[in-house]
């Protein structure tokens, strides 16, 4: 049976087409938050919202939720439970006049979705609509987005109009993926942050890897790497990868940066080496051979004398380091020793061994040079990840100092990498549950693109409206490009804690491409007990650890064939 449909089977039009490997789920509404109050602006019939009913319009109309606007704006704010990126689907009976205007509002937090544009609070519609006004009639389904968004406002704007609906629901889109990857252990806090860190990564598989579902709706490849790491643990493969990396590369014809920034260019290696490590794809890698090589060629060349990395503008490590230049330089240091390296082993599997030597060397004269991470935690994870100094120095000097403070939603994957090489797993796990979880304790259900400890104190929850006095953690927060409400409250980059506890607390480590051979060394800190899976191209791996009495553990696993176990 052709399952193509018919009207676009014609040559010249069927390769003009894509499939978009998407799917769409209804989500019901979960809670009225809040309605307009008094006749002037009347909302009556709203728990006729909160049932179930069918997604479709129909004659006959029975009880309603009914906006009628008698010389105010009759409004309503309704809240579906979860971040989730797609639409809201209205579904309406009657209106009166012909034709009615509704403004929608999506927001990530509450206040948002009751925000105005603008303001001192940065309200916005970059990169999407999500403030906008349409105009329906009666018997109508109006789709409305797509945005990222747990909460939506529904505003009826024009003086003595009335409407009527049967239902509302959003359209859930999204990559119908197994979650292969799996973790548990005797603390559900971290259970939970592991869950949220894997569905906050598969929101931005869209069509490519995006970095957030609301604003950033790009390939911003130099964010990707948390991403991707995230990716290979709970889902093994997907496209959307490779699309991405390809998009990079392709729109970046060399001696250019992607983006326009030099280490966006590094990311993109350490991003094929982890994945060329866990998929083991040699064709899809020898598809990068020149690109690859005449990279790493020029980024050689970006070291002086004295052993000091000179990359060019624009030079980026993460937003909260901004300004501290020092920092920005051993950050920078570490980075292109890191890709240094990790490239010269992709060029080896090619048969690129004299570049790849070439390479090496280049890294090893990085190490003539010790850089001051000038007390950011995020420049000293990458100094012990690259071995130019030790990680215990780094943990003791820099990271410890203060916990959770000063940690960084995008590097905390690497400080927390960082930790566990300093034999602190302890204190990476106290941070995970300190900060991640802080996001978890006031209403999130996604990791956001950044968050201090410090706004914790005197402000509300996302997930309800701001009372009077306290202050608004979306809103009058962030940084930057985040300011306020275009801060994004669900970035893939804030995944780290998933892909570093599957590899560190499991202590699943893939020594050889395509997964064919694995360490397991497990550190369970100050957990009981951990188990959990791991996805690779020749099956899954279970793995099981119990603290003995004595703390050594006791390790139970099972691979599938093709996988060898190297103590």
């Amino acid at each position: 049976m052709d399952i193509v449909p018919y009207g676009i089977r014609k040559k010249e039009i069927f390769k003009k087409t894509e499939e978009d490997k998407r799917v769409r789920r209804f989500m019901g509404v979960q809670k009225v938050l809040w309605k307009s109050e008094g006749d002037k602006c009347l909302v009556t019939g709203e728990k006729v919202l909160l049932e179930d009913r069918d997604p479709q319009i129909n004659l006959g109309q029975t009880e309603a939720c009914v906006l009628e606007n008698n010389g105010e704006t009759a409004s309503i704010l309704l809240d579906f439970g979860v971040e989730f990126h797609g639409y809201v689907k209205l579904f309406v009976w009657s209106v009166s006049p012909e034709k009615v205007r509704l403004r929608i509002r999506f927001g990530e937090s509450a206040m948002e979705a009751m925000s105005d544009l603008g303001g001192e609070k940065n309200a916005t519609n970059d990169h999407i609509n999500r403030d906008q006004i349409i105009e329906t009639g009666f018997l109508s389904m109006p789709e409305i987005g797509p945005s990222g968004f747990r909460f939506c406002r529904i505003d009826l704007i024009d003086p003595n109009t009335k409407i009527s609906f049967k239902t509302v629901k959003g359209i859930f889109t999204y990559r119908e993926l197994e979650y292969k990857g799996s973790f548990r252990c005797n603390d559900e806090r971290l259970n939970e942050i592991w869950g949220v860190g894997a569905y906050t990564v598969h929101l931005n598989m869209q069509e490519y890897v995006w970095d957030g579902i609301k604003r950033d709706r790009l390939v911003w490849i130099g964010d990707m790497h948390p991403e991707t790491s995230t990716i290979q643990a709970v889902f093994g493969y997907d496209e959307s990868v490779p699309k991405s990396l390809d998009l990079a590369r392709d729109e970046t014809p060399l001696p250019g940066f992607m983006s326009g920034i030099s280490s966006y260019s590094l990311w993109w290696v350490l991003i094929h080496h982890g994945w060329y490590m866990q998929n083991g794809d040699k064709e899809y890698l020898e598809e990068q051979r020149d690109y690859l090589k005449s990279l790493l060629i020029q980024f050689s060349q970006y070291i002086d004398e004295e052993g000091r990395e000179q990359l060019p503008p624009t030079r980026f490590l993460d937003w909260p380091s901004h300004g501290n230049d020092e920092a920005f330089h051993a950050g920078l240091h570490s980075l292109l020793r890191l890709s240094l390296l990790r490239g010269a082993e992709l060029l080896e599997e090619l048969g690129e061994n004299e570049t790849a030597a070439m390479c090496r060397e280049r890294a090893d004269i990085l190490l003539k040079h010790v850089p001051d991470p000038n007390h950011n935690k995020q420049a000293a994870a990458l100094m012990a990840l690259a071995d130019i100094a030790p990680a215990e120095e780094m943990n003791d000097k820099v990271i410890k100092v203060g916990g959770a403070r000063n940690l960084s939603t995008f590097f905390g994957y690497y400080i927390l990498q960082a930790q566990a090489l300093a034999n602190d797993m302890v204190g990476a796990l106290d941070n995970i549950r300190t900060y991640w979880g802080g996001m978890l304790d006031r209403g999130a259900t996604t990791f956001w693109e950044d968050f201090n400890i410090e706004w914790l104190e005197g402000s509300g929850r996302i997930d309800e409206l701001v009372p009077e006095g306290v202050k608004d953690l979306h809103g009058d927060f962030g940084n930057f490009c985040y300011k306020g409400f275009r801060h994004s409250l669900c970035h893939g980059w804030a995944s780290g804690p998933t892909a570093f506890m599957s590899g560190y607390v499991l202590g699943i480590q893939v020594l050889k491409p395509g997964c064919e051979e694995i360490r397991i060394k497990p550190d369970l800190g100050d957990l009981e007990w951990a188990e959990g899976t791991y996805p690779t191209p020749m099956g899954i791996i279970w793995v099981r650890h119990e603290k003995n009495q004595d703390g050594t553990i006791k390790t139970e696993y099972k691979v599938p064939e093709g996988v060898k176990v190297v103590e």
